[in-house]
């Protein structure tokens, strides 16, 4: 399949490991010039740097809490300074904290918010701005969740809350920028083998419930959402916006 993306510069966060990482793998090999953004540095960001590089594409990472306003500021000013050019803007940083809502106290679910849906509007926002302002066209990806349309039981309504949040907001920014050439769509996996959710992975009888509910009958690999991803920032998805795409094994089937 051609892409179509080589020489453009893509902002990824959440991209320290897990799902990001496995993105920012796919992006590189296509030739795309990314930002790397976490909260901080892992023991192997520097190894993964320096091997992004020697392939003839430039890779840096920012430290970024997009909680923080100005964090975001600085990640997207960084990035054009650095990079000189935004492309593509993923927003994948999550937090998936647990307590049931009886017991949930509102800093989690306003701190669980601030991550997971004000961090990617700033995030939009800025992007959007950026491309208008300089007639450019634009792909943006929010990662969105099968809780956004599901819920939960196991207590994580603020991370449903604020996913289903992320669907919203995404289809009305598509709705206001398409016509500038900009292009917003979500995808939503189910579960995977990531450290987001290894209380649930690592342990038999909670996987085994999810995988009950999962027809094609086993656990996504970060990998496989990640193509997801890819294809919706390439020049294949070009006639896609506002859409969600359902990477969850047929937990969702929507």
């Amino acid at each position: 399949m051609e892409y179509d993306i080589k020489g453009k510069t893509a902002i990824v966060t959440g991209s320290a490991a897990g799902l990001g990482a496995a993105i920012v793998e796919k992006l590189v090999r296509e030739g795309v010039n990314v930002v790397m953004s976490g909260i901080r540095r892992h023991d192997d960001t520097q190894e993964k740097l320096d091997r992004y590089n020697q392939t003839g594409v430039k890779v840096i990472f920012i430290e970024c809490d997009v909680s923080r306003k100005e964090d975001i500021d600085y990640l997207f000013d960084e990035t054009l300074k650095q990079m000189g050019q935004v492309d593509i803007l993923i927003n994948n940083a999550a937090i998936w904290l647990t307590s049931y809502i009886r017991d949930m106290s509102v800093e989690d679910f306003k701190h669980t918010l601030d991550v997971n849906l004000v961090g990617p509007f700033l995030l939009c926002q800025r992007f959007i701005n950026y491309c208008i302002d300089n007639g450019r066209k634009g792909k943006i990806v929010n990662m969105t969740s099968q809780a956004a349309f599901h819920g939960s039981t196991s207590g994580h309504a603020h991370y449903a809350s604020s996913k289903a949040g992320i669907v919203g907001f995404s289809i009305s920014l598509a709705r206001e920028v398409a016509r500038y050439g900009i292009n917003v769509n979500c995808v939503a996996p189910g579960i995977m083998e990531s450290k987001m959710v290894s209380a649930i992975v690592d342990d038999p009888v909670r996987r085994e419930k999810y995988l009950e509910r999962i027809p094609i009958g086993r656990i996504a690999t970060v990998e496989e959402v990640a193509r997801v991803v890819l294809f919706l920032v390439s020049s294949q998805a070009d006639y896609m916006t506002g859409a969600t795409l359902d990477a969850t094994g047929g937990m969702l089937m929507r």
